[in-house]
């Protein structure tokens, strides 16, 4: 097996004034073009779970109701797993690409969250037209704009 180096290119800020990806003054020019996409793809490193005990948590319990009792993590969104990986699809409400910083409407990510990368979301490759899901999840919202009105703390068991 072979060690990955991964180099964040910004972080997360979550302020009074909005939410935003700060990119690194490095990393400012990989944003020529992204005008014109509504949603970018944002993969973020759990950097609060980056310890031995949330990467060798292979199972939790019952995280959701109606779910069953035992689940592995790689049918969860958690951040306790092997790899602290995340991945949310944003809506990007503006980009100022001299700073570098890219405004957006959400990210389930924490203040100073360090941003691995980030990729247009594109139907063609990311859009699936009658994804299947468990029964335990089926009621769940059919998109990320239906998601901000949905009950969730009627969902989880935390």
């Amino acid at each position: 097996m072979s060690n990955f180096t991964v180099k964040p290119i910004g972080k997360v800020r979550n302020n009074e004034d909005g939410t935003f990806i700060e990119v690194s003054k490095h990393y400012i020019p990989a944003l020529q073009a992204l005008e014109g996409f509504s949603n970018i793809n944002i993969f973020w490193w759990f950097s609060d779970f980056d310890d031995d005990q949330s990467r060798s948590t292979l199972q939790t319990a019952q995280p959701y109701k109606g779910a069953p009792d035992v689940i592995g993590v790689f049918a969860t969104r958690s951040p306790l797993r092997p790899n602290p990986i995340a991945l949310t699809t944003v809506d990007v409400i503006h980009i100022d690409y001299e700073k570098g910083v890219i405004q957006i409407a959400f990210i389930d990510a924490n203040d100073n969250t360090p941003v691995l990368d980030m990729k247009p979301y594109t139907p063609s490759f990311d859009r699936v037209e009658t994804p299947g899901v468990p029964a335990w999840c089926s009621h769940w919202p059919k998109s990320t704009e239906e998601s901000a009105f949905f009950a969730w703390d009627e969902v989880f068991t935390f």
